[in-house]
């Protein structure tokens, strides 16, 4: 595995490899990776001639009072996971090369990030776009693989590409669980091992509303008050939102039909964590 920390060597490496005939799989990561980020890889490996991962914690991202600088990072750890898995280089700028004195560009997906989490992110789903948009052309991919996890990250992701005709494939992969059902994530690492096991209380409450659709369940309203009652009973748990809308403009439904998505933020403690059940009705 190559590692590349300029834009300029990863943007010769990558014309280079398009030069060849050589299809790009991208993974774009934050880092402190976990098996969610390994399926992602997984799956470009089988898709694509050549993969490429990002290490990149985007300052862009984070709001003022968010967690950017303890945010976890393992470099070491992160590349050993990934040179097991056999990718061909991993692409780890520092923020100064990314955003060099004077940037100002940034893109913006409107209405799509304003909902959900960017209702209580304000920016966050800005500075998402531009970093995507930026490694896109650095990397130039064929096809660039996302989890489901962040639901609509993925939608807003998908329409930026639509709009902007950036002739990458956003691929989708499903959400990763822990064993026990917590959603994989990298802020999993801040949980006390009390809060570990509260934080069960999204996925448990997700699984709840699962049944109830099954069962027939198709008031929006009905449904939020039910999972809210269970995330209310957990001491450690502060609900953030529950949202149930459809799945292209994430506008929220008064009752469930065709794709909906059923999303959730909660703080377990001091960490705000999110999952999402996708469902058709």
């Amino acid at each position: 595995m190559i590692t590349v920390t300029s834009v300029g060597a990863m943007k010769a490496l990558c014309r280079e490899w398009k030069t060849s005939g050589l299809t790009i799989g991208f993974v774009p990561t934050m880092g402190f990776l976990h098996e969610g980020h390994l399926n992602l890889v997984r799956e470009s490996k089988k898709r694509t001639a050549v993969t490429a991962v990002s290490i990149f914690v985007n300052p862009a991202q984070f709001g003022p009072k968010e967690d950017f600088q303890k945010y976890p990072r393992d470099l070491a750890r992160d590349a050993a996971l990934l040179e097991k898995e056999r990718v061909d280089v991993l692409f780890h700028p520092e923020a100064a090369e990314m955003y060099p004195p004077g940037y100002r560009t940034y893109v913006e997906v409107q209405d799509l990030q304003d909902r959900l989490c960017g209702k209580s992110r304000p920016g966050h789903f800005r500075g998402v776009a531009t970093v995507v948009l930026k490694l896109f052309h650095i990397v130039e991919p064929d096809m660039s693989f996302f989890g489901w996890k962040d639901a609509q990250q993925v939608i807003i992701l998908r329409k930026m590409a639509a709009d902007l005709d950036l002739g990458t494939e956003i691929v989708a992969c499903p959400l990763v669980r822990e064993p026990d059902g917590l959603a994989m994530s990298s802020r999993n690492a801040y949980l006390s091992p009390e809060e570990r096991r509260a934080a069960l209380v999204l996925s448990r409450s997700l699984a709840a509303a699962e049944k109830l659709i099954a069962a027939g369940e198709r008031d929006a309203e009905r449904l939020a008050s039910a999972i809210g009652s269970l995330i209310a009973a957990e001491p450690l748990a502060k609900l953030d939102y529950i949202e149930i809308t459809d799945m292209k403009e994430l506008r929220p439904l008064a009752r469930l039909e065709g794709d909906v998505l059923v999303a959730l933020a909660v703080f377990i403690g001091t960490t705000r964590l999110i999952d999402n059940i996708r469902v058709h009705v």
